[in-house]
């Protein structure tokens, strides 16, 4: 059995991959596979529509939200946020906490001022800021909610007067919030809502229209609004991937027991991590990812030698970042308890063997 704790495109439900399998072939006895399905069909339309409603009921979003599915990984968010909420003598603040936030900023830079409030990056991003005050005028403060490659997560998202904005990608679903407190949250769907080639952003309609910049029609978020995500031929299969993930997750119990779940993974796994004479965690004990664990061992003569023990007894994925280095276990929503049981008990092994 393989162990897949791969940083993304990730893991997904059983259940997903073979439903999809199916759809690809014939969906819903249509005769037709979801990958040649018209959209602007009444059939993709129901898709489109449940995916979105879906998304919506998990989050528990007010009417004044409003949640899109657009081309483009996260990456095309960070120009098209400011495009939509930026004036060119306008400022919006940032905090950097790893190189997601640094490609957002310098995209920023385009459109207005970007002026970074709060920075991790002398301390190699191994925290989250903790002292800063975010300027009144801000048009909007900006952050990301988890570091994929260094492994850090704000565990008590800011409280602030201004529009926040925040890139959820490697965390969004995995733990309850107050989603409706953000005016703007965008997620490439490759971790925890679906495969890659579709990205979700939820959007408060109300922070729309206020720049004077002329903005392209297919960048507007209006214009996707207007249209309930059908402007123009959207990702068909990734949409529908999607769907079944949000499915799968309103199964579970939605966000609240896949919450419980993945703590309970992330403890297990930093308990080992803590207690285990050959690791140890890199990142401020209050500022752990619950999402992305990354560790490294204190003999790095060894860790060639565990990532083969590891991959011979079915876990892949977890060789680092090459920017960080070490060994990175990503635990997103469709990872199942099991598979860290496994993960464990192979550091054990390999500590007998080698301690």
């Amino acid at each position: 059995m393989v162990h897949n704790f791969n940083a993304g495109p990730s893991i997904l439900p059983k259940t997903v991959f073979e439903e999809a399998s199916q759809a690809i072939l014939d969906y819903n006895d249509t005769g037709l596979s979801i990958l040649e399905l018209g959209h602007r069909t009444p059939t993709f339309q129901a898709v489109m529509d449940e995916a979105r409603a879906l998304l919506a009921a998990l989050m528990q979003l007010d009417n004044d939200h409003e949640v899109l599915f657009l081309h483009g990984g996260a990456s095309t968010q960070f120009m098209q946020v400011p495009m939509n909420l930026l004036d060119d003598k306008e400022t919006a603040a940032y905090s950097d906490t790893g190189v997601w936030s640094s490609k957002a900023i310098k995209e920023a830079k385009l459109f207005g001022k970007a002026e970074i409030v709060c920075s991790g990056k002398e301390n190699n991003y191994t925290s989250i800021p903790k002292d800063f005050a975010v300027p009144n005028d801000a048009k909007y403060f900006h952050i990301t909610t988890n570091n994929t490659i260094y492994g850090s997560q704000w565990q008590k998202i800011p409280n602030t007067s201004n529009v926040l904005v925040a890139d959820m990608s490697s965390d969004i679903l995995s733990r309850t919030m107050d989603f409706n407190s953000f005016g703007l949250i965008y997620a490439g769907a490759q971790k925890n809502i679906g495969a890659a080639g579709v990205n979700v952003v939820v959007i408060n309609k109300n922070i729309l229209g206020k720049v004077k910049r002329a903005i392209p029609t297919i960048m507007d978020y209006r214009n996707h609004i207007k249209e309930s995500s059908m402007l123009n031929t959207p990702p068909v299969f990734a949409v529908y991937v999607c769907m079944l993930t949000l499915r799968w997750l309103k199964a579970q119990g939605g966000v609240a027991a896949i919450e419980k779940i993945n703590d309970a993974k992330a403890a297990m796994l930093y308990n080992e991590i803590d207690n285990n004479p050959l690791f140890k965690g890199t990142i401020a004990h209050d500022d752990r990812s619950k999402m992305n664990v990354c560790f490294v061992m204190h003999n790095p003569a060894l860790e060639e030698s565990f990532l083969s023990f590891a991959k011979q007894n079915g876990i892949v994925g977890i060789k680092g970042h090459r920017l960080s280095g070490g060994f990175r276990a990503s635990l997103y929503n469709a990872l199942p308890l099991s598979s860290v049981e496994v993960l464990v008990q192979i550091m054990k092994d390999f500590t007998a063997k080698n301690g």
